[in-house]
């Protein structure tokens, strides 16, 4: 089975790829490709032609020498010949697979690229030579002289002569004996911090110097005449040393740590302690601000170093730019030592003019740490990754108004700020953008990406609920998106993009960019004002510059895809013809179709035959009256009655004696079902689909009623006043309600026709005209969803099918009832009248001397019967029937004669109760025309205006 279902798809691509047939020429789709799968299946697979090959082959080599490539030729020849010894059965397919995935050898194709297919020759690597191997080779081991240690001193005379032949020999011996000792423990000696000991000249001096130098660290507290301590003078230079170290996060004496505290026990000499106070303060507050940034680098550095969780890119480039950040000051802080350091000219040493240089470095650097000490604050609630991104762009915008509002003397330091951050920004951003620019540019998402703002639901969903389901937009608990602030504007429109790559890919009409010049998303580029961009631009915020940028760049991609898509809709999937259908079949663009099948369904339900309710009948219905509409396929057409529910609750509703007694019984279950092609229904979704039922089930009600009003009575036209005689006229003047009937009709016609009028000239007609200018003016597919939601949320609400129209559409159906209940009423009086004349003519039968030649006879039909063989007398014998479910038209006719009957006998006279409906009718009448003009005059709905304009359109019957 899952063979054949792959083989089904396999065979469904293949048609649509060769066969290109139109979705609109169904049948000749399903031959096709029943034919192919056909084939397909009984396809013996023979084997590929080996001498086609060949001279393919031969050919390729042929077509390289006239082409003047003959050293391709010669190399395509050689591989051929060294494959011949390998040849096996396989082999002429294999080559037949690498021939059909040849794309334009003689131009694509490089020598060169061939020879790095051959395997490298191993290279002789002759073995080196060691001391070992020489000495092995001399014989060093068996010459004991070699080892003998010499005496270079000077000889003291012949007396001495022995005994230094004695020492020599014994030397000789000993050393000979130490040899392999003293091999053996020079491997096993390690170089220690002893032995590189330097013992320079004046060694003891430059030590005692350097000591009394730092002296001032271990300096003993005293105390004066008073017993307060006494503070540790120090110099410029020392302090101005413990300073640089400060800032550069080493321990120092003159500054605790991690505050960077001043240590209160030293004050510079010659300088009040007021002043020194005062000047250590601003250093230590220098380093107090520093202090966490190096803090959360050094954490951050450490994580990553002992792995103890994973963390984001995002943060991962954050570090990275706090980390370049921090390099370049230190570096400025040892150019500053340098200097001070080795002095070529002379120069004072301030502290002051120490603080003035490194102010405009570490202005940014103070940023920086805010937004540290921000994300560090709120990591403890568990923040989002691009947290820092947002605190990033709000630090550059007030770095650029600074720049732009302060006074000239900081524009130095300012200006530095706002280039800092700016670049640090755009550095971070450019790993926030990767996942935008795959999800705009491919339609795929990074798998375990949790900072991106667009997830994948887990479950595959079909292929037309893929724009609404297969994708969506993440939020925070608190239901803002998951995203960086400054990005929401722009949001909606990356998410349109990836999910029109995605439904590009499945219409297989998405082809890869190859590598194009983008736009540049950097500091430069952006920010045009500090290279003298537009004229103007120098002036704009910085959030102008990034959001312009950011709209040019997203724009770049969203129109390409926008428009490939919706010209596909429109041009190859048939939305315009798909729509127009929709409104032939719901909406009855097509009046003469609409009440083609309308009065197909009436005509069912009035004679009682139970097909009504079955879904072939109805199918063949409404494919009979809409096929011949050109812009609806039949085949795509299908109806049903679905009140399975409604059945269970009520037995009535199973029944067509009691449905066609109102508007409101089985009427809202029948159900027309038209199957749009899957990227037509992307636009039109189930939502939109079960407005169309809705209006359906509305014109269907309202056709309904005035199909009851304008049917002909036979027992009125036949047996009318005068018929049988001056003994007659009573029954059939004034006082028997007629009068009251004709005007009752004559009203309820002229609400239905209004009602009708209303909504296909006022509501269907004018918002269907606007949703094909807007789907035309539409940018992309979410346009295009919201322009038709928008169309049915108009007609709905024009057509009082809201929920607030509620009561308004309850007296509606009321008067469309009361319509049917009239002419049901009217039956039931013809009837009875009827019977009363066949009375009279019976007694005169049998009064009469001519009795035998007046016989009637038998089985005479009462007027409703007379009246449903008439309209049935052309329908064939099986729909007479009732479709075969077992009741025919008699008994069908005979079971509504007396529900009627058995409703209005017993009760009120026939004239009195056309008044009362009259009544009825005038009560529900004023009460849909208030209704309408309060909740128009109360409600600021576009919809108010068209209301108030039907309600007008009613009071001109309440007047009269």
């Amino acid at each position: 089975m899952a063979y054949l279902l792959q083989l089904g798809a396999l065979t469904d691509e293949l048609v649509a790829a060769v066969a290109a047939i139109p979705d609109t020429q169904g049948q000749r789709l399903d031959r096709c490709r029943e034919s192919t799968l056909r084939s397909l299946r009984h396809h013996s697979f023979l084997r590929t032609n080996q001498f086609d090959v060949d001279d393919h082959l031969s050919g390729y080599e042929e077509h390289f020498r006239v082409l003047g490539r003959d050293g391709l030729a010669d190399a395509f020849r050689k591989s051929l010949d060294a494959l011949k010894p390998h040849h096996n059965r396989f082999t002429p397919d294999v080559l037949h697979f690498i021939l059909e995935l040849a794309d334009q050898p003689v131009q694509k194709t490089s020598l060169t690229d061939l020879y790095l297919l051959n395997q490298p020759e191993e290279e002789v690597v002759n073995p080196q030579l060691t001391w070992q191997d020489i000495a092995k080779e001399d014989g060093w081991a068996q010459d004991q002289a070699l080892w003998r240690t010499i005496d270079y001193s000077p000889s003291s005379g012949e007396e001495d002569d022995g005994d230094d032949d004695v020492d020599d020999d014994t030397n000789s011996e000993a050393s000979i004996a130490s040899l392999s000792t003293v091999s053996s423990t020079a491997n096993k000696h390690q170089r220690t911090a002893q032995d590189l000991i330097i013992h320079p000249p004046g060694g003891e001096s430059l030590l005692k110097q350097t000591r009394e130098s730092q002296a001032w660290r271990h300096a003993s507290h005293t105390t004066n005449t008073d017993g307060q301590p006494k503070k540790i003078p120090i110099s410029t230079p020392q302090l101005l040393r413990e300073t640089l170290f400060m800032l550069a996060g080493l321990s120092t004496t003159l500054y605790t740590s991690p505050n960077c505290d001043p240590v209160t026990s030293y004050q510079l000499a010659g300088v009040s302690w007021q002043t020194h106070k005062a000047l250590v303060t601003s250093f230590a507050e220098c380093g107090r601000k520093l202090a966490p940034l190096r803090t959360y680098t050094k954490q951050q550095q450490q994580q990553q170093h002992h792995k103890q969780h994973a963390i984001s890119p995002l943060l991962q480039v954050f570090q990275a730019s706090l980390s370049r950040a921090l390099r370049a000051f230190d570096r400025r802080l040892a150019t500053i030592e340098s200097r001070l350091v080795a002095i070529r000219h002379d120069a004072v040493v301030s502290l002051i003019s120490v603080l003035s240089e490194l102010y405009p470095h570490l202005a940014p650097l103070y940023a920086l740490s805010t937004i540290v000490q921000r994300q560090m604050a709120e990591e403890r609630g568990n923040p989002h990754a691009f947290r820092y991104l947002e605190l990033l762009f709000d630090a550059v915008g007030a770095a650029q108004l600074q720049q732009d509002c302060g006074p000239t003397t900081t524009t130095t330091t300012t200006t530095t700020t706002y280039t800092l951050l700016g670049r640090i920004f755009f550095d971070c951003f450019q790993v926030y953008l990767k996942p935008i620019r795959l999800w705009m540019e491919e339609g795929l998402l990074i798998p375990g990406d949790r900072t991106f703002f667009v997830a994948e639901s887990s479950t595959k969903a079909p292929p037309h609920q893929i724009w609404k389901s297969q994708f969506n937009l993440l939020r925070t608990p608190e239901g803002a998106l998951h995203a960086p602030r400054f990005l929401r504007p722009a949001i909606d429109r990356i998410f349109t993009t990836g999910k029109s790559i995605v439904v590009l890919k499945h219409l297989r009409h998405h082809e890869a960019r190859g590598e194009v010049e983008q736009q540049r998303m950097d500091f430069e580029s952006v920010c045009c004002c500090a290279e003298g961009g537009e004229e103007g631009m120098e002036f704009a915020p910085f959030s102008e510059l990034f959001g312009l940028a950011f709209d040019a760049w997203i724009q770049s991609k969203h129109h390409t895809a926008s428009a490939t898509l919706r010209g596909l809709l429109f041009n190859s999937y048939g939305l315009s013809r798909g729509l127009d259908a929709l409104g032939v079949v719901y909406l009855g663009s097509d009046g003469a179709k609409a009440d083609g099948f309308a009065g197909s369904v009436f005509g069912h339900l009035d004679g009682l035959r139970e097909g009504w309710r079955d879904r072939f009948t109805l199918t063949e219905i409404a494919q009979e009256a809409f096929s011949s509409q050109r812009r609806v396929d039949g085949h795509r057409l299908s109806a049903e009655v679905v009140a399975a529910a409604a059945a269970a609750a009520d037995q009535r509703y199973s029944s067509a004696v009691d449905v066609r007694a109102s508007v409101r019984r089985g009427l809202p279950g029948i159900r027309l079902s038209y199957r749009l092609t899957w990227p037509v229904r992307i636009i039109v979704p189930e939502e939109g689909m079960q407005g169309y039922r809705k209006m359906f089930t509305c014109l269907l009600q309202v056709r309904r009623a005035a199909y009851v009003l304008r049917q002909p009575f036979l027992g009125f036209h036949a047996y009318g006043r005068g018929n049988v005689g001056d003994d007659d006229d009573d029954d059939y003047g004034s006082g028997s309600g007629d009068a009251v009937y004709f005007l009752l009709r004559t009203k309820l016609l002229w609400f239905c026709n209004t009602l009708m009028t209303y909504l296909t000239t006022l509501v269907l007609a004018p918002n269907t005209d606007r949703l094909h200018r807007d789907l035309e003016e539409a940018v992309d597919v979410d346009e295009m969803v919201a322009a038709h939601a928008g169309f049915m949320a108009r007609v709905l609400g024009e057509a009082c099918q809201g929920e607030r129209l509620g009561p308004i559409r309850e007296g509606i159906l009321d008067v469309l009832d009361l319509a049917v209940a009239v002419e049901d009423l009217r039956r039931v009086e013809v009837g009875r009248r009827e019977e009363e004349r066949e009375g009279r003519e019976r007694l005169v039968e049998v009064t009469s001397p001519f009795r035998g030649s007046l016989s009637s006879s038998p089985g005479k039909r009462g007027v409703l019967g007379r009246r449903v063989v008439e309209e049935d007398e052309d329908e064939d014998e099986d729909e007479r029937d009732g479709g075969g479910d077992g009741m025919g038209v008699g008994d069908g006719v005979g079971e509504l004669e007396a529900v009627l009957r058995k409703s209005v006998v017993g009760k009120k006279p026939y004239a009195v109760l056309l008044r009362e409906m009259h009544g009825e009718f005038e009560r529900h009448l004023r009460f849909v025309t208030g209704g309408l003009r309060g909740v128009a005059r109360a409600s600021r709905d576009e919809a108010a205006g068209k209301w108030d304009l039907l309600a007008e359109m009613l009071e001109v019957g309440v007047r009269e």
